[in-house]
């Protein structure tokens, strides 16, 4: 009978219940992780915002807040792995309590793959800037730079849009955060969550999962926040404008674009090298006409591979200790701010472009140098429709908003070369 009573006591003491139980402050902020886990698949299934995103990155949440289970390891990625003499017993500073660590890349991935859960393998892929990189060839496949290409000037409207990100960077300096989280914070403003997470885990790997939830969650409420502020800053006048079609652009041009793009900006910002050559060759994969096989991997199997891979990587850094601090409500609240400044930004070289054009240019599209593709576009295209049901700006409104993902790419070079 005894060994039975045992049995269940060990049982129950092996549970994250009883670990729960046994810290009630790790529990309360627990139920409360909890609860921003329901919010967020609420959101992504219900309200369908953004469910390819935010349903993984809330699988990686709860799975990171569930006690015992011992699938990732933060703090290795961030102070460093255990250091072992070579018969394989940890090593100590001389006090003997604390552990020696290495930041050496190479002992942080041998260390994850010898001895760590399956978020910490899948989390790699972040550290190492591989899944950025990949959904930017991914997006680059099904990105269409004919709008940006017949009209060159709304490259302007996309560097406008790109106003938040340094207001965020500033705004974060005033609130106390060093200038490498500051920059990270900033990016939020570009609206691109792959851009975000890339710069993150570079400059502020302990903010990845407030400023990655802040990114995507205001991302999947552009059709929320951007309407508002765009009649606000616009006359119905100005939103009624109907713009004239776009010029065709030929095969060569499709081809010799992103080449270019490529070299110039990468000679520019080596930095954001990774980001935008990928995005150029998911282009050129694209509209080159012989490697019809690799864009439709890219744009189908391969980004939906990386996404759900992503996002639970991220979703698992937003743990109860480190997501549940003052830092993550200013982070949240600078977020927004950044993402309001950028398309109030974009709006106002919208007016500027439309004052010089004589009305030719609708300010309505300058929202959409935000870089979240081809939402924001859409968003631009449907307010436009409301107050003119002949207007059709989706086109038009995808030069700005292809123009924010180059955008936010070389922000996010230029920081990372500053403070990198």
């Amino acid at each position: 009978m005894n060994a039975i009573v045992d049995a269940i006591v060990n049982f129950y003491n092996s549970t994250g219940i009883s670990e729960l139980i046994a810290d009630p402050e790790l529990g309360i902020k627990t139920l409360i992780m909890y609860v921003i886990v329901g919010v967020l698949f609420y959101l992504g299934i219900v309200k369908k915002f953004e469910p390819l995103l935010l349903v993984p990155i809330a699988t990686g949440m709860l799975l990171a807040n569930l006690p015992g289970t011992e699938l990732f390891h933060m703090e290795w990625f961030i102070d460093g792995v255990p250091v072992f003499d070579e018969m394989g017993k940890q090593i100590f500073e001389a006090d003997g309590i604390t552990p020696v660590l290495s930041e050496s890349m190479r002992d942080i991935v041998a260390h994850a793959v010898s001895n760590g859960g399956l978020v910490d393998i899948l989390y790699l892929g972040v550290k190492l800037g591989v899944y950025p990189s990949l959904i930017f060839m991914g997006v680059g496949a099904m990105t269409d730079f004919s709008a940006l290409i017949a009209n060159p000037k709304s490259l302007l409207l996309g560097a406008a849009a790109q106003l938040g990100v340094f207001v965020a960077f500033w705004g974060a300096l005033f609130l106390g955060f060093p200038e490498a989280a500051a920059a990270a914070i900033g990016i939020i403003g570009g609206a691109d969550g792959p851009t975000a997470i890339y710069v993150t885990k570079e400059l502020a790997p302990h903010l990845l999962g407030a400023i990655a939830i802040a990114a995507y969650s205001y991302m999947a409420l552009i059709p929320m926040i951007q309407p508002p502020l765009m009649k606000l800053m616009t006359t119905k006048k100005e939103r009624q404008i109907v713009m004239k079609n776009l010029r065709p652009v030929s095969t060569a041009e499709k081809v010799i674009f992103p080449i270019i793009v490529m070299a110039i900006v990468i000679l520019l910002v080596p930095d954001a090298a990774s980001l935008v050559g990928f995005l150029m060759l998911g282009n050129l994969l694209n509209v080159s006409g012989v490697t019809d096989r690799l864009s439709k991997t890219a744009q189908n199997e391969l980004i939906n591979i990386i996404t759900i891979l992503l996002g639970v990587s991220v979703g698992a850094t937003a743990n109860a200790a480190s997501f549940l601090a003052w830092d993550t409500l200013k982070i949240i609240g600078l977020g927004l701010v950044a993402f309001a400044i950028s398309t109030i930004g974009g709006l106002l070289g919208g007016k500027i472009m439309c004052a010089l054009t004589k009305g030719q240019i609708n300010p309505l599209i300058g929202s959409a140098g935000v870089s979240a593709v081809p939402m924001a576009a859409r968003v631009a295209q449907d307010v436009g429709r409301k107050e003119n049901p002949a207007n059709f700006l989706l086109m038009h409104a995808m030069g700005p908003n292809v123009a924010g993902v180059i955008g936010s790419a070389v922000a996010a070079g230029v920081f990372l070369q500053m403070f990198g």
